[in-house]
């Protein structure tokens, strides 16, 4: 059996929780995903228990035990009241408000184990740019910036030394939160979950925002089918992808708009971060959900959109690219950020 020393990775989200790992050097252990529920609505004890089993399960199905555990990084959704303790949360249930997940995780791996597991934990989205950084600079020490819009807009920058920038209250980054230029979109300020009233750029590019673009383009297209369906919004929403796939008009603007959107703010954000590489993830980057040609045309908006805004230096040097790692980016980043930390 395999003795190399292994970091775990699990990334938590409201709904599943996915683990991954990389070995001491840096390489990923299993490009296979494996997640889990993370039964939020039980509570943390379950979330925890769920967290551990995970890793667990996934320690057997590559052949690795316990003992070759190093550390274990957790990914979960910000902001935070202070290190490895949760605020209030858009994607997580308001009962999580200041648990102390560092504390709760660290004493289940601990029992699991039979010993301390160093643990780090930080924003899901930090640690998804931690992993695609890794993928897309190589052997360079250049900075990236990553966007992944998927029921959120999850927002990294990670610098020429691998990690994320987190802020001095852990709310660094937090790029689907700021405002967006709501006059060059022309559209409205839709509330979003976080509270903030003043137009995030979540909304405008994420499925949380969807109902609402959705409203606006069923006054448009009064005959699609959509606008006749009795089905729950969140099953027409949740379509709008399979329906763009197939050339539907109605979901083609709408992806169109939110690539003109995230377009926006890769330019604001390289404004304040000027980095090579600007990576873009999340499900409408998947293959597996996502035709080439749709990817392309996502792309593509958001390179035209971006380019008039960006200094002549940026549109010569900075790459704007699709991700690699997909829903395992989070995962393997927090396991990339305990190798890392273990280094210091």
């Amino acid at each position: 059996m395999n003795s190399e020393q292994v970091y775990i990775g699990t990334d938590s989200g409201a709904t599943t929780s996915k683990i991954g790992a990389v070995w001491h050097d840096g390489t990923t252990v299993s490009t296979r995903l494996l997640q889990r529920p993370t039964y939020s609505e039980l509570g943390p004890d379950a979330v925890v228990h769920s967290w551990v089993e995970g890793v667990s399960d996934y320690l057997e199905q590559n052949g690795l035990t316990w003992d070759q555990v190093a550390g274990v990084g957790l990914a979960i959704p910000g902001p935070y009241l202070r290190y490895g303790v949760l605020d209030r949360s858009a994607n997580i249930p308001a009962s999580f408000e200041g648990w102390d997940v560092h504390s709760a995780y660290s004493n289940a791996l601990a029992n699991k184990a039979g010993r301390a597991v160093p643990l780090v934990v930080g924003n899901d989205g930090n640690y998804g740019g931690v992993a695609e950084a890794q993928r897309v600079r190589g052997k360079t020490n250049c900075s990236v910036l990553m966007l992944a819009p998927g029921s959120g807009l999850g927002a990294a920058y990670v610098d020429g030394h691998g990690l994320p920038l987190d802020g001095d209250t852990l709310a660094g980054m937090e790029g689907g939160h700021m405002p967006a230029p709501l006059h060059l979109l022309n559209i409205k300020p839709y509330p979003c979950g976080c509270g903030k009233d003043w137009g995030c750029f979540e909304v405008y590019t994420t499925i949380s925002g969807l109902p609402y673009l959705l409203a606006e383009k069923l006054e448009k297209y009064p005959d699609h089918e959509l606008a006749k369906s009795d089905k729950p919004i969140k099953e027409k929403v949740l379509s709008l992808r399979g329906l763009a796939q197939k050339g539907d008009i109605l979901a083609s603007e709408i992806f169109d708009f939110q690539a003109r959107a995230l377009g926006l703010h890769v330019a604001n954000l390289a404004m304040a971060l000027d980095p090579s590489f600007v990576v873009i993830g999340g499900g409408l980057m998947d293959p597996e959900s996502t035709t080439e040609s749709f990817r392309e045309r996502y792309l593509k908006i958001v390179r035209e959109t971006a380019a008039p805004y960006l200094w002549s230096s940026q549109r010569r040097h900075m790459s704007i690219v699709p991700a690699e790692l997909g829903d395992l980016s989070q995962a393997i980043g927090a396991a990339l950020v305990a190798l890392y930390q273990s280094r210091s």
